[in-house]
């Protein structure tokens, strides 16, 4: 199978008081860059998304948004530090006996003195939270290779259907070639008649005048190489996996080709059939840039 590099993912998850909800999008691009707009609070986890998203995502450029609700960060808890209370008990009684004062002090007093009572926030556990974050973006991720694979498949059928077109007026213009000969000859030999009358002619200088025709028109080599990268797509796409890449080089392969047989063309249906060539690479180079 093939991918796109574009699509789209969501995903939501919740665990206890805590949901996040995570969407991306990707286009295309010719490396992978990823770029998470999230809240503060899940920047530590940075690091490990990207890590998780490479084993999902090769290239494209991805663009992911994170929603994090937690109703926990609004419970607070009371911390009660034992150590500072004894330290205020501790003075308040040499303070008593060294002014001859009354030391009495009630709890409900001594709990006002600061930091003896301390109210703090509870914090998330960091491992219950990558386990949620992790889980979903693994979701969103998946939803988004599916989305491409889906629209690799679209790709992939057309561009099979335009490289059998090509190989069509590659078997035209190679079938062609013989007649285009065959008319130059016979219109040499028409146009050398018309000049010199009755005159014999030589075959010799006839057949060595076709000989440097074909030789300027001769274009079996680039269809040789054209036929050659055409087959490789196929097969290459067939294969599947990614091959964005390479299937861009070799359509630069085929434009050049392409070109040589357009500059060589000395036959009008040759030439419309060259350019209907260079027409079709160039879609397909359009449709390659989206395939990962």
């Amino acid at each position: 199978m093939i991918k796109s590099m574009t699509g789209f993912g969501r995903c939501e998850e919740a665990d206890g008081e805590k949901r996040l909800t995570v969407e991306m999008k990707a286009v295309n691009h010719r490396y992978l860059d990823i770029n998470m707009r999230m809240p503060k609070k899940l920047n530590i986890f940075e690091a490990g998304i990207r890590n998780l998203l490479k084993s999902y995502i090769q290239r494209g450029k991805v663009d992911i948004f994170f929603t994090y609700e937690d109703l926990s960060e609004n419970k607070i808890s009371l911390k009660y530090n034992q150590d500072v209370a004894s330290e205020y008990l501790k003075y308040i009684k040499q303070m008593s006996e060294e002014f001859e004062i009354n030391g009495d002090i009630s709890a409900a007093a001594l709990s006002r003195y600061p930091e003896v009572l301390v109210m703090e926030e509870q914090t998330a556990d960091e491992e219950e939270l990558w386990k949620l974050i992790e889980k979903t973006v693994s979701g969103a991720a998946q939803n988004l290779v599916d989305a491409r694979i889906l629209e690799g498949e679209n790709l992939k059928n057309d561009l099979l259907d335009k490289l059998e077109g090509m190989l069509e007026d590659v078997d035209y213009i190679e079938e062609r070639f013989p007649d285009i000969i065959a008319d130059y000859r016979k219109k040499l030999e028409e146009r050398v008649t018309e000049l010199l009358g009755n005159t014999e002619i030589e075959e010799s200088r006839i057949a060595t005048e076709v000989v440097l025709f074909t030789d300027k028109m001769c274009v079996d080599e680039e269809l040789v190489r054209l036929k050659s990268h055409i087959s490789n797509t196929k097969d290459t796409l067939k294969a599947g996996g990614n091959m964005g890449r390479k299937l861009d080089f070799v359509a630069q392969e085929m434009n050049r080709e392409a070109n040589t047989i357009l500059s060589k063309a000395n036959d009008l249906e040759v030439t419309n059939r060259a350019i209907n060539l260079k027409t079709e690479i160039e879609k397909i180079r359009e449709q390659i840039q989206n395939i990962e």
